[in-house]
């Protein structure tokens, strides 16, 4: 008997997570199907994708936007229901129809959608890595309380999924360290002292990978790595101390296992999103992904060098975060966010993203955030502290 095709919800369907997302389910029609669209404000995307994968919702959180995008359904005749909201978002992550959840709204935003997920017991596939970095240990306790089965999509820690034993219940004893690699982004070679007059462009351009404005930015001030070392830390339970960063500009390596005999075990493809999203679509069984397989013949030299604090001051963030107190993950995310967007408005130099962090590290105090309220309230008493630093910068 054929299993039927498993529903999904893609949340954060027009990004660049998303749009790969559908790309690997509609070479699978006869195992996926999807569910729920989810966007913020790009109606004209949206629509498009639900003409193509005809979901039985859609959702736009702004609301003009869902309007538009109601309309133009209607006139196009398509079985698409139309929500808006925020709470929208976690319905459609919570239904009950849902089998899987691919989580990849940008930023603390995809925070709410992903605890629905979890707390419903779905299968969640999390490329929001500020899902755990906000919520930390609020969030994974989630996680197990409602029996989700929760798989990352981050090219990184699903290297590191792969390459690690099965049971986790070994994890702690037969692993010695977990190595992120990074490739350096735009500027790995560029002296720091001639950052300061960076645009949002040059900072977008990554060397290997394609990927929304925020993250590439991410990339370029090493920060998209910063975040995920403490994503790593929750994902995985390893001490802090046990999670490295390494440079390897070829992005080949996408992260690896040493073991306490040893030996490294390590995952390799090319720089393609669609490799870790089907693997997390497929889990524990693998399918065709539609990246190209990767060519040894090729590959003259795969290199490492070490992270250099000098160019890449907000890399150490990460640990100095996960030893202070609870929430103070959540803290450096929302002041991060904050940083990126005035950058990319034309409202902050590049040189000043870390000041901009660093800053606001220093001046809130977080308790330990109970629940989803509280993690919302410290995330806007961050992002207030955020901008006022933004502005002082700005004179």
């Amino acid at each position: 008997m054929t299993n039927a095709p498993q529903n999904i919800t893609v949340l954060g369907a027009t990004g660049s997570i998303g749009q790969n997302t559908l790309d690997v389910i509609a070479r699978h029609p006869d195992q996926y199907r999807v569910f729920a669209l989810t966007a913020a404000r790009q109606v004209d995307v949206l629509f498009e994708q639900c003409r193509r994968h005809m979901p039985r919702y859609a959702v736009m959180v702004d609301r003009d936007s869902a309007a538009a995008l109601r309309q133009r359904v209607r006139e196009a005749r398509l079985a698409v229901e139309v929500l808006e909201g925020s709470q929208a978002l976690c319905a459609v992550s919570e239904a009950a129809e849902v089998d899987a959840v691919m989580a990849a709204i940008v930023g603390a935003a995809g925070l709410a959608p992903s605890l629905a997920a979890a707390r419903a017991g779905k299968k969640l596939l999390l490329a929001n890595k500020e899902a755990l970095v906000v919520g930390g240990e609020y969030f994974i306790d989630a996680v197990a309380a409602g029996g989700a089965t929760m798989l990352p999509i981050d090219s990184e820690h699903s290297a590191v999924f792969q390459s690690l034993p099965e049971d986790p219940a070994t994890w702690e004893r037969r692993v010695d360290k977990i190595v992120l690699t990074a490739s350096g982004g735009p500027f790995r070679t560029r002296d720091p002292s001639t950052l300061a007059d960076v645009t949002p462009d040059q900072a977008c351009a990554h060397p290997n990978w394609v990927m929304g404005r925020k993250i590439s930015v991410d990339s370029a001030t090493m920060m998209n790595k910063a975040l995920e070392v403490i994503e790593a830390r929750y994902l995985f339970g390893l001490a802090p101390e046990r999670i490295e960063v390494v440079i390897h500009p070829q992005s080949v390596i996408h992260s690896m296992v040493q073991y306490r005999d040893g030996s490294v075990v390590a995952q390799l493809g090319t720089p393609d999103m669609r490799v870790p999203i089907a693997y997390g679509l497929a889990w524990p069984e693998r399918i065709a992904s539609g990246a190209a397989p990767l060519d040894f013949a090729s590959l003259t030299s795969l290199t490492f060098e070490p992270a250099d604090a000098r160019r890449f001051p907000g890399l150490p963030l990460a640990w100095a975060a996960l030893k202070a107190p609870a929430g103070t993950t959540a803290v450096l995310n929302a002041a991060n966010e904050e940083a990126v967007a005035a950058f990319l408005a034309g409202g902050l130099r590049f040189d000043r993203i870390h000041a901009v962090n660093e800053e606001t590290l220093d001046a809130v105090r977080p308790s330990k955030p109970g629940s989803l309220d509280d993690l919302l309230a410290l995330d806007a008493q961050a992002r207030a502290t955020a901008r006022e630093q933004i502005e002082r910068l700005r004179r």
